[in-house]
């Protein structure tokens, strides 16, 4: 009697000590991580790059839903993580770079011939991703997400500056990217040919660490 007491207490106390161990193990797991969901963590000071989706472009439209404005297909952006802490939570990093390339890029606004430059201005920016996914790019304290596109017209080069107050985007682990859509910007500078409002879309992917996939848990 007494051996089969003392066999069913050891095993309560197996029964009770096993679940605790899977919570601890899953707390462990960060926002951020390589090689899958779940797997390696992402360290902070990590660099973070990625490019425009294959087959993809980045454009600037004149509306919501239209296909007037300056379209792109080579952008890329760099990121350092600077923390990423238990999911489920949110990663932060700082946006250091968010390029594009004005040979890939064209456009159809009327008495444009074609598009000089793109520059992202005010960098860096905050960004955090949290474990649902989503995705926020804002400014230091008294600035603006600020681009600046130089196109060369019929009447010489024009300078259009277009100012936001951050962006929304979405992280998916279905092909490791950042998407970003209709994203609203509106013109502080420029000429007539310079459209009133701008509308980001584009999607970034994969976002890798050192050439390995980048993950949201």
């Amino acid at each position: 009697m007494r051996t089969r007491n003392l066999l069913t207490l050891a095993g309560a106390v197996v029964a009770l000590a096993l679940p605790a161990a899977a919570p601890a193990s899953a707390a462990g797991t960060p926002v951020l991580t390589t090689g899958g969901a779940g797997g390696a963590p992402v360290a902070a000071g990590d660099v973070l790059t990625a490019s425009l989706a294959s087959g993809t472009n980045a454009t600037f439209y004149s509306s919501a839903d239209g296909t007037s404005g300056v379209s792109c297909t080579s952008s890329q952006f760099t990121a350092t993580v600077t923390d990423n802490p238990a999911a489920p939570g949110t990663a932060t990093e700082t946006l250091t770079a968010h390029t594009f390339d004005s040979a890939s890029c064209t456009s159809n606004v009327l008495g444009v011939l074609g598009v000089t430059g793109i520059t992202v201005d005010n960098l860096s920016y905050t960004t955090t991703v949290t474990s649902a996914g989503e995705v926020a790019v804002t400014p230091s304290a008294g600035s603006t997400v600020q681009t600046t596109v130089k196109l060369r017209t019929l009447l010489g080069s024009v300078t259009c500056v277009y100012r936001a107050a951050g962006l929304s985007g979405a992280a998916s682990n279905t092909d490791n990217s950042i998407a970003f859509t209709d994203q609203h910007f509106t013109k502080t500078s420029g000429s007539s040919l310079c459209f009133a409002n701008g509308y980001f879309t584009a999607t970034y992917a994969p976002v890798t660490d050192a050439g390995a996939s980048v993950y949201v848990n």
